[in-house]
């Protein structure tokens, strides 16, 4: 079983950066894919931004393109999120996401149904 844990979420005001980690544990993991969604209250999980365990190709949502960055450490079995330039409208729980196999289909990266795995959350919020 694989397990995420996330860290790095705060409180930050507008126009400020975090960098959020996501650790995986368990038995051998050599995932597929691995993601950050984030969920705001009353609002749906929404895909940030995604990476290529082994290419380290990447994807991020129109929203956060040009602030977030999606990075990974293969030895450390990390993923990270630098957030720069943060908005009010960034403020939610920020989950960490793995999936074992290829996608099925084209930009299936998306969405959240696809991924295997999931951490507990980091919350972040930024003030006015």
């Amino acid at each position: 079983q694989v397990q995420l844990v996330e860290s790095g979420g705060g409180l930050v005001q507008a126009g400020g950066s975090l960098r959020l980690s996501c650790v995986a544990s368990g038995r051998t993991f050599s995932p597929y894919n691995m993601a950050w969604f984030r969920q705001a209250p009353g609002k749906e999980r929404e895909f940030v931004a995604a990476i290529n365990w082994s290419s380290g190709s990447t994807d991020y949502a129109d929203s956060v393109k040009g602030r977030f960055t999606i990075s990974r450490d293969n030895a450390k079995n990390t993923v990270y999120l630098q957030m720069n330039s943060l908005k009010p409208e960034d403020t939610a729980v920020y989950y960490c996401a793995a999936r074992a196999r290829a996608f099925p289909y084209y930009r299936e990266y998306v969405n959240q149904y696809a991924y295997d795995y999931w951490g507990q959350g980091t919350q972040v919020t930024v003030s006015s």
